[in-house]
């Protein structure tokens, strides 16, 4: 090599330089090294296997659903729910919410036993009061009018209960990120809905065993 004129071309030569690690990255690094070694469930070894054991049997749920449906729910939304299903608090809050739907439904059923139990006593009042078989028939064509009426009322109430208790789930799994959740009212969109939370709640009842 050659030499440039006035100038000491004999450089020491640079000593390699110690990167210093901060004490708190240091010790996060040993941490989730330690943590990843206690508890298994949180290496990458163990989430990689279990996604593919959550899609496997999500892919087994959609090849089961009516072809029209079976297109529009596609592969990237399966693969995007068994990423979010690796979190075990979204079968969690799909539980509560379907304890939520049960309860108040069954709430909704005995409300409605009620009433019509106690439209039979009306009845049974009004045939005992009245002794003229015209005048009864009479009277009881205006209470099944009437009960109609109200059982009606009724049913119209709790569908709107329903509906909007189905906009708070949709709300809540949109944020908790599941895909394929938003609040919409197209009958469509909620079927679709309908069949990702039956994966959801089949995923549930299923034990995974990583040794497998």
């Amino acid at each position: 090599m050659d030499t440039i004129p006035g100038l000491d071309n004999e450089f020491p030569q640079s000593q390699p330089t110690e990167t210093i690690q901060p004490a708190s990255e240091t010790a996060s690094t040993d941490d989730a090294e330690t943590s990843n070694q206690s508890n298994p469930e949180h290496s990458p070894e163990y989430l990689q296997r279990k996604l593919y054991f959550l899609l496997e049997h999500l892919k087994k749920y959609h090849e089961e659903l009516p072809e029209e449906f079976q297109v529009r729910i596609p592969h990237e939304i399966l693969s995007d729910l068994a990423n979010c299903l690796l979190n075990d608090i979204i079968f969690e809050i799909v539980k509560g919410l379907m304890d939520i739907q049960h309860v108040t439904e069954n709430h909704m059923s005995k409300m409605r036993e009620q009433v019509t139990t106690q439209h039979k006593i009306e009845i049974q009042d009004w045939v005992a009061k009245i002794q003229d078989t015209e005048e009864l028939e009479h009277i009881l064509a205006l209470m099944k009018i009437k009960h109609n009426r109200e059982l009606k009322e009724m049913d119209k109430k709790f569908v709107l209960h329903l509906d909007q208790k189905v906009e708070d789930q949709q709300s809540t799994l949109n944020q908790a990120g599941v895909p394929g959740f938003y609040v919409t009212s197209d009958p469509k969109e909620i079927k679709i809905q309908m069949y990702i939370l039956d994966f959801i709640l089949r995923l549930s009842r299923l034990k995974y065993d990583p040794s497998k």
